[in-house]
């Protein structure tokens, strides 16, 4: 198919940006110019809103196969592709778990078959996700796994995840760690601070994630690995990457929405809208969090989307599963609360999305020029919108952003040369022949 974006703006260096107009021809830009005039079979008019490459997201749940009734291939990627998402990689925590060649070809099927953007699945470092025998990771890697996790478990012990690494740098991938060390846990459920204190719940300790990402970065020096550390959230945890990286070690990290936005002092009762793993930390620690994403600390943002059916998270803080949704708010919610603010410029938190991903992860996406694929996302920045949980398009409502005044809208979302999503809102001023 050939589509023709007429009056877009993009962005370019410095926060600057021009007017243009986009190419789109077997699934690849063809040609940005100020004017271009052809035959085609799709035009869309852009009314100078800004186009982007397409979203990369590197941390996501999608439940299928296994746990359906909180998400799925169809709803989780359609999800993606309304939040301005084209690339997303989907953790291995579903039943069955992807541990073998066969169970990621039977993903990989499933993907081919209902997903409406990019989907990359990791496959997991040991079996089940039980931590007591490592999976073919020679195998898995050839099959078509993204890169390795046990991501929602920590790997417990240090040999584990050394021989992990040292198998995974034989063959190109990296190892990617939600770093919890169980015996610093102590079964909390919030941050261990004034918030676990005042509610009386049992509360994590920041020690449980920073103590297990000190251990993981010296094992990755000795195994000569690329280790990403999953949702950093600590400020002792910043330090040690911070470390890791002027050692020359190869560590890079992520962080994710709530986390830049929300601290502990955001939960008010037993809400478990607000319950995640990790869990909000300190003001402390959310500034620590922004300073580190700002000075290259932390290389990317990841939306960690953790899709629950309603009726699980209406159990409280106790008995509700750790998780929130974020394709669908995560753009929205940085841009107006980081990029207008004046925390950050535009283009940091473009490439936060879009250049580091793909270049850290030595992916072919996230650029907008000629020859590339053509994913992009179209957004109206000064569009305001109130969120409404309800009508999400991913199955899961669980989000503590539930009401906020939010601006810059994605309105269209290309993937491959193919429009996945438009806007059903009548006032959004784009219009597509």
């Amino acid at each position: 198919m050939k589509i023709l974006l007429k009056n877009t703006r993009q962005l370019l260096r410095d926060n600057e940006t021009e007017h243009c107009d986009i190419l789109i021809e077997k699934g690849r830009i063809s040609k940005i110019a100020a004017d271009i005039n052809e035959e085609t079979d799709k035009l869309i008019d852009c009314k100078h809103h800004m186009v982007f490459p397409g979203f990369v997201d590197v941390h996501v749940h999608l439940r299928e196969p296994g746990g359906e009734h909180k998400e799925t291939i169809k709803t989780g990627t359609k999800a993606a592709a309304r939040g301005g998402f084209t690339t997303i990689c989907a953790m291995p925590n579903t039943n069955p778990v992807p541990d073998d060649t066969e169970a990621l070809q039977a993903l990989l099927d499933k993907i081919n078959e209902d997903a409406y953007v990019r989907v990359l699945p990791y496959a997991s470092i040991t079996k089940n996700l039980k931590g007591e025998e490592l999976t073919g990771i020679s195998s898995l890697a050839e099959a078509g796994a993204f890169a390795f996790t046990d991501d929602g478990v920590g790997i417990q012990t240090a040999d584990f995840m050394l021989r992990a690494m040292r198998a995974a740098a034989a063959n190109g991938k990296p190892v990617v760690a939600h770093c919890e060390d169980n015996s610093l846990v102590y079964g909390g459920v919030v941050h261990n601070g004034k918030i676990s204190e005042r509610l009386r719940l049992p509360g994590i300790s920041s020690l449980s994630e920073s103590v297990q990402i000190a251990r993981d970065v010296l094992l990755a020096e000795a195994a000569g690995c690329h280790y990403h550390v999953c949702h950093v959230s600590t400020k002792e945890s910043v330090r040690i990457i911070r470390d890791a990286k002027q050692a020359g070690i190869h560590v890079t990290a992520e962080v994710t929405p709530h986390h830049l936005l929300l601290n502990e002092d955001a939960i008010q009762d037993d809400d478990a809208n607000f319950k995640m793993n990790p869990p909000l930390r300190s003001t402390e620690d959310q500034e620590a969090l922004l300073e580190g994403l700002m000075d290259g600390t932390i290389d990317l943002i990841a939306t960690d989307h953790a899709p629950h059916a309603e009726a699980e998270k209406e159990n409280g803080f106790l008995n509700a599963p750790f998780g929130i949704v974020g394709l669908e708010t995560a753009f929205p919610l940085l841009y107006t609360y980081l990029v207008r603010t004046k925390k950050v410029t535009l283009e940091q938190l473009i490439s936060w999305l879009t250049v580091k991903p793909a270049t850290i992860f030595q992916l072919s996406y996230g650029v907008l020029q000629e020859g590339a694929i053509a994913d992009l996302t179209i957004v109206d920045l000064n569009k305001n919108v109130c969120f409404d949980k309800q009508t999400f398009y991913s199955m899961g409502r669980n989000t503590p952003f539930h009401g906020w005044q939010v601006q810059g809208i994605p309105l269209v979302t290309i993937a491959e040369g193919k429009i996945v999503y438009r806007s059903s809102r009548e006032t959004d001023c784009i219009h597509i022949n």
